[in-house]
């Protein structure tokens, strides 16, 4: 007579020599698997460089004056276009600017060059220099010439049109309020910034105004100025007790060799 467990060794046996092989297998498998297949990480994606080719806005950039001691110069502060920061004073000498604003209500504009002895920047290795344009912000292209660009400090600002002016500048100063406004006593003594151009009170127009400037290490901008009042942008909103000086200007940056501003 042959018992259970004499009948079923056989199968038993034969059933774990079955999962034995499963098992080897398995593991050839996985060892092959994790051997020949290794898995590369991927690389970061690099970051696009989304300084240049966008127009940038900057709005209420605050310079401290004096109202009642109205000729003196304030002191000058700096600002860096690639970062869209005010640069501290003590960085005069680096460059670590691109645009200064200087001397009347801060409101004289310069670049950055250290080889003018003269500019706030003199002895550092700043190549930067500015000019202005009778040309919408828009409308300018091309990248002006060399000989364009004055390493002066204190350069561009007040416009001939207006009072104590000279030659071209960013802004027209109405003494009086007679040139843009109607001669009232909340229209004297208002600056205004020409970024758009001007229509005056006899009619005539100015031509909009596009700052230029090659910044401490070579790239160029394009500025439009649009105020100098405090979350006020458009002439009809300036008057002699508006808030000021708060500058609120747009510009474009391109990088050095640039030869036309673009936007993308």
């Amino acid at each position: 007579m042959i018992s259970f467990n004499e009948r079923t060794m056989p199968r038993r046996n034969q059933l774990l020599t079955v999962i034995y092989a499963l098992a080897v297998a398995s593991f050839t498998l996985i060892t092959s698997c994790s051997k020949n297949d290794t898995v590369t990480p991927e690389e970061p994606p690099v970051a696009e460089d989304t300084t240049y080719y966008r127009v940038y806005r900057v709005e209420n950039l605050y310079a401290p004056v004096d109202d009642a001691n109205p000729t003196a110069a304030p002191p000058v502060f700096f600002f860096n276009l690639s970062t869209r920061k005010h640069v501290q004073a003590d960085y005069a000498k680096t460059t670590d600017w691109d645009v200064a604003f200087g001397s009347l209500y801060n409101s004289i504009l310069s670049g950055n060059n250290g080889l003018n002895s003269g500019n706030y920047g003199a002895g550092a290795a700043g190549i930067g220099g500015i000019c202005i344009l009778e040309k919408h912000f828009d409308e300018v292209t091309d990248i002006p010439a060399e000989t364009a660009f004055s390493t002066q400090k204190d350069i561009v600002g007040l416009d001939a049109a207006g009072a104590f002016g000279t030659g071209t500048g960013w802004y027209m100063y109405d003494f009086g309020g007679t040139i843009a406004g109607d001669g009232s006593y909340e229209k004297q003594h208002v600056a205004y910034a020409l970024g758009e151009g001007l229509t005056l009170s006899n009619g005539s127009e100015l031509a909009p105004r596009t700052i230029v400037v090659r910044t401490a290490k070579g790239d160029f901008a394009k500025i439009k100025m649009i105020s100098v009042y405090e979350n006020a942008y458009t002439p009809d909103q300036w008057f002699r007790e508006t808030p000021h000086m708060y500058f609120t200007f747009e510009y474009v940056l391109v990088p050095k060799g640039s030869t036309k501003f673009e936007i993308k």
